[in-house]
Order: C-alpha cells, then sequence, then structure tokens
C-alpha cells in the first residue's frame, strides 16, 4: 500500500521569472515579487501563506531580474521554509519550460504557482484529494463567470471537460484559479530546453482525462496589473488595520 502524500514533503515550484510588461514604469529594474505591499515584498506575504499551510519546500523558477529575489530570499530560513533556485538561462523558457528545467529540484510529485498571484485556500485538503483521486495532475477552478478575467474552464459536476486559454467557449464560467498539483510523468515526452507554455500542457492532460479539477471559492488576488497591484494593497491594507 502507498504511503500518502504529506504536505511538508510536496514542493512548490513558484513561477516569478515574467518581465511584468504589463506593469510598465512601475517596476523597471524591479521585479514586481518584490513589489510592496502593506509594507512588505509581495512574495514575502507569499512565503508566510505557503508555510502556514504546512508547505516546506519552495523552488523558485526565477529569469529577469531574478539574483533580486534570490538575494532577497536567500536560503529561506526567515520563513522557516527550505528555498531553492532554478533560472532560465539565456532565454526564457515560458511557464512550461521553467517548469521542465526545474524537475530534478521537484521530484515526484509537486504544487506549480504563479509568483504574482495571492491564493489563500486550503492546500492540505486539496492535496489530500489529489493523493486520493490517482490523477496525473489536478488544477483548481473558480467560479469565474467573466468577472476577475477571461473564464477559461468548463467545469460541471465535479468534472473537469475542458480548458482552453487561447480559445474561451461561452460555456466556460470557470477559470484557472492559479495553483496546479502535477506528477513529474506528464513531463516524460518533454526534452529539456524546450520553451512552451503550461496552458498547452494542461489542455492535453484535460483532453486526456488526466487532469481532475477541485473547485475554490475564495477569490485570488494578484499584482499583474496596476490596477489588480492597488487593489491587492487595499486587500492587504484593510487586513492590516483590524
Amino acid at each position: 500500500m502507498s504511503r500518502s502524500l504529506n504536505i511538508a514533503e510536496v514542493p512548490a515550484a513558484l513561477l516569478a521569472g515574467g518581465r511584468a510588461t504589463r506593469l510598465g514604469k512601475i517596476v523597471q529594474d524591479l521585479p514586481k515579487a518584490l513589489l510592496d505591499i502593506a509594507g512588505r515584498p509581495f512574495i514575502d506575504h507569499q512565503m508566510r501563506l505557503l508555510r502556514r499551510n504546512g508547505i516546506r519546500r519552495v523552488v523558485l523558477c526565477l529569469g529577469h531580474l531574478g539574483e533580486q529575489i534570490q538575494r532577497h530570499l536567500g536560503d529561506g530560513s526567515a520563513f522557516d521554509l527550505q528555498l531553492d533556485y532554478s533560472y532560465d538561462g539565456d532565454r526564457l523558457l515560458g511557464t512550461g519550460g521553467a517548469i521542465r528545467a526545474a524537475l530534478d529540484k521537484l521530484g515526484d510529485v509537486f504544487w506549480v504557482m504563479y509568483g504574482d498571484s495571492y491564493m489563500d485556500i486550503d492546500y492540505p485538503a486539496i492535496l489530500a484529494h489529489f493523493d486520493r483521486s490517482g490523477a496525473s495532475a489536478l488544477m483548481t477552478v473558480l467560479q469565474n463567470n467573466k468577472q476577475w478575467d477571461t473564464s477559461n474552464v468548463r467545469f460541471e459536476n465535479g468534472r473537469l471537460l475542458r480548458y482552453d486559454k487561447a480559445h474561451p467557449a461561452a460555456d466556460m464560467n470557470h477559470i484557472d484559479y492559479g495553483a496546479a498539483l502535477l506528477r513529474r510523468e506528464v513531463f516524460a515526452d518533454v526534452p529539456p530546453g524546450q520553451a512552451f507554455d503550461l496552458a498547452d500542457l494542461y489542455s492535453r492532460l484535460v483532453a486526456e482525462h488526466r487532469m481532475i479539477g477541485y473547485e475554490v471559492t475564495r477569490r485570488f488576488y494578484e499584482i499583474g496589473t496596476a490596477a489588480s497591484l492597488e487593489e491587492t494593497r487595499r486587500h492587504f491594507q484593510s487586513r492590516s488595520e483590524k
């Protein structure tokens, strides 16, 4: 009988290598992960959230200005975390290529998250559901109804039926929330050094019935645009004032 997955042993890959082009002059020579949110760099809030949920190991997938993030976080001991780093190298690998490059640091099962999103959800419950399912991958989904972004997921009666980020359909009312669980096996046919988007891999896994969905209900906060950055700042400021 196989041993249940322990959240302390399942690392999280945090994709934080983007160029933040939508933020323009707000970032310039600063990675968006280090933007100030209620008196702390945004990534500090992320690290605390993961630690609070029992995650102990994080691999940061970095690219543009990534050295600044590594200098700030160091080995992770300030957050009671074990941190490691993986860099794109001379050319951008995209979200999928960045995870492929970090596989040797991630092991057989791992989380995938984004460095510009704060997702306050029940990570232990999601991992337990994934473990029981035996699936190759899990996507968290949120009933979005085009409220926060373009809905790109068809999720009905607890089943993940379709995911298409490039061609969203009218019957899609959910959105890819941004936290996923993957088994290393889903990268078996992907050669190292190949640049690609995780969305393409997810679409294929859903079509092959290898990726399940887990519906969350708490909205996310992100810092990808000037408007969402200000909304996130207001959210954290209101929390600190309570």
